[in-house]
């Protein structure tokens, strides 16, 4: 751990370097819907995308809308707010400087506490992809009987996309299998954090965990996104990046990425997505026209027949979705999705006061057709969850690295015990010979 006095330093010297240009002027207001009416003109006025960037929204009142606005837009959408009797807040006055702070803050501690890739990670701070690749090879190296890592893909920019498996090391095939994985949005850092401690506890802990790996194998994918992951280190301007980086032409000029979590072919491009490339929900030319996305769907059909529960970590907003994302209608099995995503928040809830809102992704949150949850269970996984963690930082999307151990260690109580309610509910079938 950093000592206070190298912290007091390293805040003095990032105030002294925080001249932000990137969101310079930029705000973000709180605003509280009271009535359904209000609601459906917030969610209507964030789809006008060049000037605002709504971080929290759902289309039910009397939820907190979190929204970013272009600063020569100000007016208008404080006009539009007062034409609709919505109250508002300032939570930010400038986001540019908010951001170029916590972006030197990452990089000096990444300075003062280098990853060589050997020995545990700690919770001090965020990872790059290469350092997260190195930890896991790592991990394979000295746990050689119980971790395997593979080579899975690669990325549109040419990055090694890499799974780790983690097993008890009994040598006993066909297990049933939990695929996890994180870092499908490139500025949600707080994904690959929480799947890295998941890690951590599955391996360097195996005796506190033992029970989760007697009949059951996991399959971890850390960073889906990992050219989006790492474009958004590369600058303040980037850090709230949130598509893949493959380049699109539209209109004369060029627009990069897709986002990831629309572009599954189940109900592709339909509602909650976008065909324009400049849009941060754009679906894709075409359904996994993204090989990230490729990667994700060929693991998932390599676990047919053993893969029991898919679980994705984003954020955030403090949700545990499931299927169906497409439409509001409810699977036959949802009583299963249900049990076991309501394991997860009541134990984190108990263990940590933190409410966890539960249920179908479209009916809690909102519409998205085309996502990995949706596939997922489609390809056959009986239990599919998206685990939205809750929000920190100015945007919601960039908890301080101070925080990160809070937000990991919570976030693993409600991943062991939804893990606890799939290997009850669905025991792998054990082989015995005569």
């Amino acid at each position: 751990m950093l000592r206070s006095s190298t912290l007091v330093l390293l805040l003095a010297t990032v105030v002294a370097l925080s001249n932000a240009t990137a969101y310079d002027g930029y705000k973000i207001f709180e605003v509280v819907p009271r009535t359904q009416e209000q609601a459906d003109f917030l969610f209507e006025l964030s789809k006008n995308e060049e000037f605002y960037d709504f971080f929290a929204l759902k289309k039910m009142p009397n939820h907190v809308a979190r929204v970013m606005v272009v600063p020569n837009e100000e007016e208008n959408f404080l006009n539009a707010l007062a034409s609709m009797d919505l109250s508002h807040r300032v939570i930010n006055e400038n986001v540019g400087r908010t951001i170029e702070q916590e972006f030197q803050v990452n990089k000096l501690l990444r300075n003062l506490s280098p990853s060589d890739g050997k020995g545990r990670l700690s919770t001090d701070r965020y990872y790059s992809h290469g350092e997260i690749n190195a930890y896991i090879d790592d991990l394979a190296s000295r746990y050689p009987s119980r971790v395997f890592v593979k080579k899975v893909g690669r990325s549109y920019e040419g990055r090694d996309i890499k799974t780790i498996t983690i097993t008890n090391g009994d040598g006993r095939s066909g297990k049933n299998i939990i695929f996890m994985d994180g870092g499908f949005h490139a500025r949600e850092w707080i994904s690959p954090a929480a799947v890295l401690y998941t890690i951590d506890q599955l391996v360097e802990n195996f005796a506190e965990n033992a029970d989760l790996l007697l009949d059951y194998d996991w399959m971890i994918l850390p960073v889906v996104n990992p050219d989006g992951y790492e474009h958004t280190q590369t600058s303040t301007l980037a850090r709230i990046w949130r598509k893949t980086r493959q380049p699109y032409k539209y209109l004369g000029q060029t627009c990069y990425g897709a986002d990831p979590n629309r572009n599954f072919d189940f109900h592709w491009n339909e509602e909650g997505a976008s065909s324009n490339p400049c849009s941060d929900t754009f679906a894709g030319p075409t359904a996994f026209s993204e090989p990230e996305t490729m990667v994700v769907r060929d693991l998932m059909h390599s676990l047919k027949g053993r893969g029991v529960m898919y679980l994705t970590i984003h954020s955030y907003g403090n949700y545990l979705l499931y299927p169906w994302g497409w439409t509001s209608d409810l699977p036959d099995t949802w009583e299963d999705l249900d049990e076991v995503a309501r394991a997860g928040g009541d134990a984190i809830y108990e263990a940590t006061g933190t409410v966890y809102s539960v249920g179908s992704s479209t009916n809690v949150l909102y519409i998205a057709a085309g996502a990995s949850d949706d596939y997922a269970f489609y390809a056959g996984f009986p239990i599919s969850i998206t685990m939205e963690l809750p929000g920190g930082g100015v945007t919601g999307f960039d908890p301080p690295a101070s925080s990160i151990n809070g937000f990991v260690t919570e976030t693993w109580i409600g991943i062991r015990a939804m893990a606890k309610k799939v290997v009850q509910k669905y025991p792998t079938v054990r082989v015995s010979f005569l």
